[in-house]
C-alpha cells in the first residue's frame, strides 16, 4: 500500500483538518465530534441541509458545504457511517429555525444512524425530515443496503434541494423538491481496479487485470457482472442503457448528464465516456441541456466511472443553474 498518509487511524481527521484550513472562507471544521459546517453558521429562516456518510468518497460530502448546497456534512471513518452522536450536532448546527432536511444515501448504516440522530434532535425540539437517495440501477439489494444504493445522483439531490432552500422554500417544499430529484435520477458505474482502504491495507476486492466489474458500488460492492476489458464506447453503452431504460426516457425530453470519476481515472478518459453517453442519449432523441464531468463521488483511488442521468423540467433546470459556492461545486 502506497498512500500519502501518516497513521491509517488518523487519515480522516487529518484530511478534514486540511480541508478546513484550505477552505476557511467556506467552512468551519469542528473536531469533537467531527463535523463540517458552513462558515458563519446557519442562515436564520432557511431550511438547513445536512448529509454525510463514510469518508473516502471526497469531495462528497464536505466539498458541497456552502452557499446553495449543504449547511453541514458529517464525515464518518473510511467507508463507515458516522454515528448518531456525531450526526445530531450537525442537525443543531444547520438549524436556522425552519427545520432541517437530512439527505441520506441508501446504505443500512447511514439510514439507521441518521434515523437515530433525528430522534435525538426531535427530543431537543428540532424538526428533522429525511430523504433517501437510491439512484443506482445496478442492483436491488447488496450486503450494504436494502434496495438500491445511493451513489453519484446524490450530488444532484444536494445541489437542487440546496437551491430550493436558498430561494426560501419551507421544509415541506424542500423535501418535495429533493424527492422529485430522487424520482428522476439514475446512475450506474464500472470499476477497472479495486481501491485500498487505509486501515485494511489491501485491495477491497480481487479483479483480474483483463476484467472489469459492471455495476460496482462506491465501496467496492459487487456489480451486475464481470466482463473482459472492452473499448470505452462499449462500456459506456453498458452503463447508459440501463439508466435510460429505468428512467423510461422518451424522445424530446431534456436531461442533465453527469459522468463521475471514481478517484483514479483521468479526466481525459471521463470525457471519452461523456462523448459516447451523450451520443447514445441523442440517438434516443433526448436532449442533454446540462452537463457535469469530474470526480464528485469517488471511491478512494479506484479506477472507474459512473454515468448519471437526471430528467429535467423548467423548475429543476432553474434550481440546478442557481448560484452555488462550495469547495467542489461553484458557479
Amino acid at each position: 500500500m502506497k498512500k500519502l498518509i501518516n497513521d491509517p487511524q488518523s487519515v480522516v481527521a487529518e484530511s478534514v483538518e486540511g480541508f478546513g484550513l484550505a477552505h476557511a472562507d467556506l467552512v468551519e471544521v469542528h473536531p469533537a465530534p467531527l463535523i463540517v459546517t458552513r462558515a458563519g453558521g446557519a442562515v436564520t429562516g432557511k431550511v438547513g441541509l445536512v448529509s454525510g456518510g463514510g469518508s473516502g468518497h471526497e469531495p462528497l460530502h464536505a466539498g458541497f458545504v456552502g452557499d446553495g448546497m449543504l449547511d453541514a456534512a458529517v464525515p464518518g471513518a473510511m467507508f463507515t457511517s458516522p454515528t448518531p452522536d456525531q450526526i445530531a450536532p450537525a442537525f443543531t448546527a444547520a438549524d436556522g429555525g425552519a427545520g432541517v432536511l437530512a439527505i441520506v444515501k441508501n446504505y443500512t448504516g447511514d439510514v439507521l444512524n441518521f434515523e437515530t440522530a433525528a430522534e435525538l434532535a426531535d427530543a431537543e425540539g428540532l424538526t428533522v425530515r429525511s430523504v433517501v437517495v437510491n439512484d443506482d440501477v445496478a442492483v436491488e439489494d447488496s450486503l450494504y443496503t436494502a434496495g438500491r444504493r445511493g451513489v453519484a445522483g446524490t450530488v444532484a439531490v444536494e445541489k437542487i434541494a440546496g437551491a430550493a432552500a436558498a430561494r426560501g422554500d419551507d421544509l415541506d417544499g424542500v423535501v418535495a423538491v429533493a424527492e422529485k430529484v430522487i424520482a428522476n435520477v439514475r446512475s450506474m458505474g464500472v470499476a477497472l481496479t479495486a481501491c485500498t482502504v487505509p486501515h485494511a491495507g489491501k485491495p477491497s476486492f480481487d479483479l483480474p487485470e483483463d476484467e472489469i466489474e459492471i455495476g460496482i458500488g462506491i465501496h467496492g460492492e459487487p456489480g451486475r457482472r464481470r466482463i473482459p476489458l472492452a473499448p470505452a464506447d462499449e462500456i459506456t453503452e453498458l452503463l447508459l442503457t440501463p439508466v435510460a431504460e429505468d428512467l423510461g426516457l422518451t424522445s424530446g425530453e431534456q436531461v442533465l448528464l453527469l459522468v463521475n470519476g471514481m478517484g483514479g481515472t483521468p479526466l481525459s478518459e471521463l470525457y471519452v465516456v461523456y462523448r459516447q453517453a451523450r451520443r447514445l442519449l441523442e440517438g434516443r432523441g433526448v436532449e442533454v441541456t446540462r452537463s457535469l464531468v469530474g470526480n464528485y463521488v469517488t471511491s478512494l483511488e479506484m479506477q472507474g466511472a459512473s454515468v448519471t442521468v437526471l430528467r429535467l423540467d423548467d423548475e429543476l433546470t432553474a434550481l440546478w443553474d442557481a448560484p452555488v459556492r462550495t469547495a467542489a461545486l461553484h458557479w
